[in-house]
């Protein structure tokens, strides 16, 4: 196609600037492209009831012209001059959640032209929360007619940079909003058949729309998950048919590299992870993986990229299409993704992650030993340093046959964690529920236990003072792992010295991981 001169504005929800968007809204009036912000993503926006435009939105997109555009509209008095089959239902439905991420399908009038709706009979409709977006489209007079602004395939376009990397020059017009708030495409619903069914989910979820529809089913547009290859070509006959709504037919979302993703037990995820990717970064590969703020540090290969808390799905969601064009920027042509997504955005975020992949892989368990091993960290007290490493331990090998222990060395009666310590841990998302410092017994230290002092002085005292504790099973943690410092004691210092020696500890205990898998004792 043609190089443009593509013409940049910048405004935010709460300053709009009213002589820029009228010029925006012009280019659309005029039959012109403008990508614009919204609440979910990027939309690249045309006059909906021009087909020329329309075209032009596949064109600029690369984009096969049987998958439908979405028409945006400036409030849901609109949803009646485009649209047929309305109800109390519906009326309901765009009231909860209009403006809003939900796009509704319905039968078209005829005034919605074919190229527009990629030649379906149903037009997909939403009502945009964004400020930008529902003012561009008053001021253009007509309803907007917008995918995401990004190439085809492509992940989808959550800041204004993204945009111009995919369609400066290829577009008439781009106006920077500032970051998508969602991040992820909204939810749509069609409402054409008996029973309502999400097409595509997103952050209006399936029992939200429960609430007002009654009787709700999910599409499935991905298969046969839990193989390699589970998002190939469509085959022929699928070619041939008309999706309904965007996202359906083709790979989506797609960072360059190829994207595997790895399920199981967190623990088993980062231990496989680390696996794939130390073999593929022998192999010549640049490797990606895209972990969690809760596992980030575990990770010892590759460039690893952080999309947010596993606790807060708005936020990973929100991260998700930005970490993918990371990783095209830094040249990773493998990718290995953590299955992530909770109970609210787990389907949409699971629906992104799938249609970006190549395959799903599972983390196996370890290997399960003929007889039960134990790992011991000792300390003083056992309140502190050994309960944070424990904890760290416990959850790198959680599910497997290992028994991980905290022990004191003198402990005169059980105390509770140190507040300190507990403070830490708490905010790495480490369980400190019911803790109590227990004394270490001869009879815990058996023929496969192992025992880690913090400290020299500490190891030789444990030898010294329990018989089955020998040079042969007892170990200063950092000598074992190849460090040179001692894991000095935090006690009577600040919050900041505690979160410093759990940061040590967490980097000596993923070592010790590393090497009891290269002693092949696990995994």
């Amino acid at each position: 196609m043609e190089h443009l001169s593509t013409e940049h504005f910048r405004m935010t929800e709460s300053n709009i600037d009213s002589e820029a968007l009228e010029r925006a809204a012009d280019i659309i009036a005029g039959g012109g492209l403008v990508a614009f912000p919204t609440e979910t993503v990027y939309g690249l926006g045309g006059n909906a009831f021009d087909p020329m435009a329309a075209k032009r939105i596949y064109e600029a997109k690369g984009r096969p012209q049987d998958n439908p555009l979405i028409v945006h509209i400036a409030d849901s008095d609109a949803l009646s001059e485009i649209a047929e089959g309305l109800s109390p239902k519906i009326e309901a439905l765009t009231e909860k959640f209009w403006p809003g991420p939900l796009t509704i399908i319905l039968p078209k009038k005829d005034c919605v032209p074919g190229e527009t709706t990629g030649g379906l009979q149903t037009v997909a409709v939403r009502c945009p929360r964004n400020r930008i977006a529902r003012e561009l489209i008053k001021k253009s007079g007509c309803p907007i007619a917008a995918p995401s602004a990004n190439r085809s395939g492509r992940p989808s376009t959550t800041k204004y940079s993204h945009v111009v990397e995919d369609l400066d020059g290829r577009v008439d017009a781009i106006i920077d909003g500032g970051d998508a708030k969602i991040g992820l495409e909204s939810t749509i619903v069609d409402v054409t058949g008996e029973i309502p069914a999400v097409l595509r989910p997103g952050y209006i979820t399936v029992d939200e729309l429960r609430e007002v529809l009654g009787d709700v089913w999910m599409d499935s547009p991905v298969e046969n998950i839990g193989g390699l290859d589970f998002l190939k070509e469509p085959k022929d006959e699928e070619q041939e048919a008309h999706p309904k709504a965007p996202g359906m037919k083709y790979r989506h979302y797609a960072p360059k590299g190829k994207l595997y993703l790895v399920q199981g037990a967190e623990g088993d995820v980062v231990r496989y992870i680390n696996k794939l990717a130390d073999a593929a970064r022998q192999e010549g590969h640049t490797v990606g993986v895209c972990a969690t703020t809760d596992t980030k540090d575990r990770y010892r290969f590759g460039i690893v990229l952080d999309m947010g808390q596993s606790t807060n799905e708005e936020q990973m969601a929100a991260a998700l299409y930005d970490t993918f064009r990371q990783f095209d920027t830094l040249g990773a042509d493998i990718i290995y993704a953590e299955y992530v997504g909770g109970k609210r955005l787990g389907d949409a975020l699971h629906n992104r992650l799938q249609k970006a992949a190549f395959g799903m892989l599972y983390a196996p368990r370890p290997m399960q030993s003929s007889r039960r091993r134990r790992i011991i960290f000792v300390e003083g007290h056992g309140n502190a340093r050994s309960a944070m490493a424990s904890a760290l331990f416990e959850r790198l090998y959680e599910g497997s046959d290992l028994e991980v222990l905290s022990r004191g060395i003198v402990v005169q009666f059980p105390e509770p964690m140190n507040q300190k310590t507990e403070a830490v841990m708490v905010s790495n998302g480490l369980s400190v529920e019911g803790f109590v410092s227990k004394q270490l017994k001869d009879s815990e230290i058996e023929q496969d236990t192992m025992l880690f002092a913090m400290e020299e002085a500490q190891r030789k005292r444990i030898i010294a003072r329990f018989p089955s504790a020998t040079e042969k099973n007892t170990y200063l943690l950092s000598s074992y792992v190849g460090d040179e410092l001692e894991i000095m004691d935090p006690y009577g210092g600040n919050l900041q010295t505690y979160g410093i020696c759990f940061e040590v500890i967490r980097s000596s205990v993923q070592k010790l991981s590393d090497k009891i898998l290269e002693e092949k004792t696990y995994g």
